[in-house]
């Protein structure tokens, strides 16, 4: 027995082994790689891309097909030196097509054949030696798969739990995983895998450069190209996180959050050589050209904690954060986590809390222990006795960390890259055996999503956030329930909400003399762009008089995500047979057409009307050969089709029953029935 990279192989002692084992690794090899195809072909149609998601896919992915090489003419075969030479200089046909002497087949060079940007995933993997030797290895086919699809993959090792105190013993080790790393790698074909423990230069900065966007740090790329020429040639560079000293003039261990931000900033341009020389024209320039010798699309975390725990629900962790909106808000949770004692706790509340805590599935699972927590500050325990736990204060450490090294670099790459956080298992799918068997599909069954494939495919989270609790696919066992309150966590540097009025400091209720509505005049809100907006999702023009004298003094509220990319329109409508009463009542929801589908704007928009303008419930219609239906559909409590109508109507208000006739139903029916369209071109659409 020997040991090859931290895996064991058996050697065969008799003689001649070696031949046939030659014979049978080349048999292992097309065994190997039919079954990354097969695995591969799997996980792409289990993605579920749209349409429009596979256009973009292959819109950013797909590289230009190469030129052929164009045949050399036969007058520039000859030495024009002037003298007819005749045959002298041409080719001996006898000598090119003689018979070569090789034995096994001779290994086929690999030609670039990119064009544009390199596009790449950088990813982090934490903790590496508590992950088996199985788990990696279907970690690195996962690597292969990505590969194969257009994204390379650059890996950091993250072993700093538990180091050594000798910082040579501390390389020693990180370089055994890094080998790990590049042996599962090559375990599954393709080009492999590259170890590099020369990437990096670190030296002593002034605290005085740091800002709260991260340009410039101690550490640093000390050559790019020592990466993108393996990645150029189809292999998976795995990046020691050692660093040379200019300083001591020694190799040190630089902490691989260090590494990834180094790393993140040289492949977005802002080396520190780039950024200190040269006038600002110069810089751009410079940036520029670097920035389009590789796209970085991806920061991936593989951590064993999973996603970013999400305290206001138990036992499950955020699906899609939009930073800009979140940040924030999720820091300050898990800061006070991390310090021992919960804020809520220091004030006495009972702000976090979870109605339900029990279940069967979560010993073990490390999102459950603040769910524990959240029990703990629901039963009113006081500030005595409500200390957070060692174990929850270390890992929401770890899960800030985590959060804090998305937010930094994403906050230098551009608005389409993303991140994604989850665990080695999720990345391993390692739950493949319904997929050798090819059972028939059950009604409410569907094959496990490798969440790295299937955010490659679509730049989407497995789940929307903005679906129901109830809408996801819900747990059955305790494999199907560790994935369920585990999901990866999708991070979009995202674009910030403008909620008018903010329902923090004015909740959403029905005008009156002390409470008027608001207007479309108010300065906060720009009705040109509004309106571009609302024109521009529909595809039809808007009749701005007759709508806005239509909703005067009954505007509820307005969502506003980013710069007019999406928003919603809310009103108070009164029922034509019972005018006392105002229904909640969404006028009108708009995405501009080139965000719809990416960025998760419709998202964003959703769940900030149903989570915190209206938790309580809302409805709206939609024509019943609207395409957006289906996806109302998914994030409704109930549907209607109104009889003698053109009309589908949507409701998310709890205990509402299709068909009552009476009571809300009949309320919201009559107001989606009554409601009279503002549209200024008459398409001939029957109502």
């Amino acid at each position: 027995m020997v040991t090859r990279g931290g895996f064991t192989v058996a050697e065969d002692p008799r003689p001649g082994a070696k031949y046939g084992s030659d014979l049978s690794a080349g048999a292992s090899k097309r065994k190997r790689n039919d079954l990354v195809s097969k695995e591969l072909f799997l996980d792409v149609l289990g993605a579920t891309a749209t349409k429009r998601e596979a256009k973009t896919y292959l819109s950013r992915f797909r590289s230009e097909k190469p030129k052929k090489p164009q045949p050399i003419p036969k007058e520039t075969r000859k030495d024009d030196v002037g003298v007819n030479l005749g045959n002298l200089y041409l080719p001996i046909r006898a000598v090119d097509q003689s018979p070569v002497f090789e034995q096994g087949t001779r290994k086929a060079q690999y030609v670039d054949q990119t064009s544009g940007p390199l596009h790449t995933a950088l990813i982090k993997i934490r903790d590496t030696r508590a992950i088996e030797d199985s788990t990696l290895q279907a970690v690195g086919l996962t690597l292969v798969q990505l590969s194969r699809l257009g994204m390379g993959s650059v890996v950091i090792i993250d072993c700093e739990k538990d180091l050594p105190t000798n910082d040579s013993n501390v390389r020693k080790l990180v370089a055994e995983q890094a080998d790990r790393v590049a042996a599962a790698i090559d375990e599954h074909g393709g080009q492999g895998a590259r170890r590099l423990d020369n990437v990096l230069i670190t030296s002593d900065v002034d605290d005085g450069l740091r800002s709260s966007i991260k340009i410039r740090s101690g550490t640093a790329v000390t050559n790019r190209n020592l990466m993108l020429h393996p990645l150029r040639k189809g292999k998976i560079p795995v990046v020691v996180p050692v660093a040379f000293n200019s300083t001591t003039q020694t190799l040190v261990h630089v902490p691989a959050d260090e590494a990834v931000l180094a790393m993140t900033r040289d492949f977005a341009g802002l080396r520190p050589g780039v950024l200190a020389e040269g006038s600002p024209q110069a810089v751009a320039e410079k940036v520029k050209a670097m920035q389009k010798e590789i796209s970085l699309d991806r920061i991936i975390l593989l951590d064993p904690l999973g996603g970013i725990p999400a305290l206001d629900k138990h036992d499950q962790s955020h699906i899609f954060i939009n930073l800009e909106q979140e940040y924030d808000t999720i820091k300050s949770e898990l800061s006070s986590l991390s310090w021992g004692r919960s804020e809520q706790d220091e004030r006495g509340t009972g702000s976090l809390r979870s109605k339900n805590t029990s279940s069967t599935f979560t010993s073990g699972n490390p999102i459950s222990d603040f769910g524990e927590l959240q029990s703990r500050f629901s039963d009113g325990a006081n500030s005595e006795t409500s200390a957070i736990p060692p174990k929850i204060s270390a890992q929401a450490k770890v899960h800030l960390q985590n959060l804090e090294l998305l937010r930094d670099t994403l906050a230098i790459l551009p608005p389409s890259s993303s991140g994604l956080l989850t665990t080695p298992q999720k990345a391993a799918n390692l739950d493949r055996s319904s997929r050798d068997s090819f059972p028939a599909p059950d009604v409410g069954t569907r094959r496990q999503r490798n969440p790295l494939i299937h955010n490659l495919l679509t730049d989407k989270p497995v789940f929307s956030s903005s679906l129901p609790p109830n809408r996801t696919q819900q747990p059955t066992t305790p494999q199907d329930q560790m994935d369920f309150i585990n999901p990866a966590t999708f991070f979009k540097r995202g674009m910030p909400i403008s909620i008018i009025p903010d329902p923090r400091t004015h909740p959403w209720q029905a005008p009156s003399p002390s409470n008027p509505s608001i207007s479309l005049s108010d300065p906060r809100i720009d009705l040109p762009r509004l309106i571009h907006l609302i024109e521009d999702s529909f595809n039809r023009r808007l009749d701005v008089s007759h709508y806005l004298s239509r909703i005067e003094n009954r505007i509820a509220g307005i969502i506003i995500a980013g710069e007019y990319e999406g928003g919603a329109l809310l009103t108070w409508e009164s029922p034509p047979n019972n005018p006392s009463i105002m229904v909640p009542y969404l006028d009108k929801f708009a995405v501009l057409k080139r965000s719809q589908g990416a960025g998760g704007v419709a998202d964003i928009v959703f769940k900030a009307m149903v989570r915190t303008c209206f938790p309580e419930g809302v409805c709206w219609r939609s024509r019943r050969d609207n395409p957006v239906n289906k996806w109302y559909f998914e994030r409704a409590k109930g549907t209607w089709k109104i009889p003698e109508s053109n009309w589908t109507m949507f409701w998310t208000t709890e205990g509402v029953q299709a068909g009552e006739g009476k009571g809300v139903f009949g309320d919201y029916e009559s107001v989606c029935r009554g409601v009279v369209p503002s549209w200024a071109d008459d398409k001939g659409v029957v109502d």
